[in-house]
């Protein structure tokens, strides 16, 4: 779900930009020295998760874990996601440089997005937990499918198709997404509830 370089418009690329911008700006004061191993670990985990790819129709799907981050990290998925994306672009040549900004507003708003939506809803009840987790992982990768499409198609009407194939594709991430994101929420109630602002272990 990479935009690579030479496709967006010159307005669009400047738009995500400073969007882009004022998100990690955001992000990074909302960061501290506590939270910056939990962000080195997320950051990983959204780097290695985005690289495997599987082949879908015309197109791929790849899982994007943009969700979790915007559930555990809030603000600072920006920063995050950020260096993810810079060091994909860098060594894989996944996006590109000149797209940065506008591929990290995609996948981190969608993020914060989970963050003030399906957050607050993570409590010590497993079954809501699993709503909010489902709920985040689809809202994220949605989410960020919904602002690639935006973006191609505000470059030219040419891309309407392929702006149309690109949700197709990904229906099936979202839902995979969504399952997966609901496990590590799960998963986290019990082993590590702290990171969900949660002061006990659930029962199973």
């Amino acid at each position: 779900m990479h935009i690579s370089e030479g496709i967006l418009s010159a307005p669009v690329l400047l738009a995500g930009a400073a969007l882009g911008a004022g998100g990690v700006a955001i992000g990074l004061r909302k960061m501290d020295y506590t939270h910056i191993p939990e962000v080195a670990v997320l950051t990983s985990a959204f780097f290695v998760a985005s690289l495997v790819r599987v082949p879908v129709g015309p197109g791929s799907v790849h899982l994007a874990l943009n969700g979790l981050l915007g559930v555990l990290l809030g603000w600072m998925s920006f920063p995050a996601i950020l260096v993810a994306l810079s060091l994909q672009a860098v060594l894989f040549q996944f996006g590109g440089i000149t797209t940065l900004g506008v591929n990290t507003f995609n996948m981190a708003a969608p993020a914060v997005a989970a963050y003030y939506v399906c957050r607050p809803l993570i409590r010590n009840e497993r079954r809501l937990a699993a709503v909010a987790g489902f709920s985040a992982g689809a809202l994220g990768v949605a989410g960020a499918v919904v602002l690639i499409a935006l973006c191609l198609i505000t470059t030219g009407e040419e891309f309407l198709n392929l702006s149309k194939m690109l949700v197709a594709v990904n229906i099936p991430a979202v839902l995979v997404e969504g399952a997966l994101t609901a496990f590590i929420v799960l998963f986290l109630m019990k082993v590590k509830p702290e990171l969900l602002n949660l002061k006990e272990n659930v029962d199973a």
